[in-house]
């Protein structure tokens, strides 16, 4: 499985603006089997979790909101990369019209 770290560099999507590229993501990502999705989930589990860990150590160290913060904002660094990659074996593209067919 290859890692899209950008919408843009999804084969067949580089020419679409950022609007038609979500779209067809979004509609990628409802066609992700069931095993995928869980996946998926499991690794948004393991990288949220650590996030209520460090909340509830806030009473005795300050520090842990510094982590729970610093955690939260390698959320979509983590989990987008890997929603693009298995989103993208779903993508379906319609085919531009050619010279020939317009002729």
């Amino acid at each position: 499985m290859k890692i899209y770290t950008s919408t843009k560099k999804i084969p067949g999507l580089e020419s679409l603006s950022v609007t038609e590229r979500m779209a067809l993501l979004e509609q990628a990502s409802n066609r992700i089997s069931v095993p995928e999705k869980t996946f998926l989930n499991i690794i948004k589990l393991f990288v949220i979790v650590p996030v209520f860990v460090f909340l509830l150590r806030v009473a005795t160290d300050w520090w842990s909101l510094a982590w729970a913060a610093l955690i939260l904002l390698l959320y979509p660094i983590i989990v987008k990369p890997l929603q693009y990659s298995l989103s993208a074996k779903y993508i379906k593209i319609k085919p531009t019209p050619t010279e020939k067919d317009m002729e």
